[in-house]
């Protein structure tokens, strides 16, 4: 199953990027949530190779997955690959330049069940995927205006 979506941003390609490699912060989001993280890798500095091992309660069941950095292209692209029991995730996000303040976002996201189990869960999903992609749709864009929230406030300063 594919989700994607697309968001014009006021800030520079830079500042985006930035935010999007900002890992600690994504770090204690979500452990703020009940998520457990583990780092796998030893580089002192963020570049393709990082690892983590993420645990989360889904459906009633606690499950794990590991998750690598696979793409990280300053001011470019970013993108991951997680693997669970169950599944394969793959985030992509790239970063485009539409002039000196003002800058596109492309998030895409591809499941793709591993299991019997976990295809009949992608079928069941498909059904009600109009909800699903306006559900994606609205958390990167809420996202795209917390970015632009801090372009903000570091441009006062």
């Amino acid at each position: 199953m594919k989700f994607s979506t697309r968001k014009d941003i006021a800030a520079p390609a830079d500042f985006i990027f930035d935010r999007l490699a900002d890992f600690g912060s994504f770090e204690r989001i979500a452990m703020r949530r009940g998520i457990s993280l583990k780092r796998l890798d030893t580089l002192a500095v963020p570049d393709a190779g990082m690892s983590w091992e993420i645990g989360f309660r889904f459906r009633g069941r606690e499950r794990q997955m590991i998750t690598d950095l696979e793409i990280f292209e300053r001011p470019e692209a970013l993108a991951y690959a997680g693997k669970s029991s169950s599944f394969e995730a793959r985030l992509e996000m790239l970063v485009t330049e539409l002039s000196k303040t003002r800058s596109r976002i492309l998030t895409a996201l591809e499941i793709k069940p591993r299991t019997l189990g976990a295809r009949l869960m992608v079928q069941s999903a498909k059904l009600g995927k109009g909800n699903l992609d306006r559900r994606f749709d609205e958390r990167i864009g809420h996202f795209a205006h917390d970015i632009e929230r801090q372009a903000e406030k570091a441009a006062r300063f």
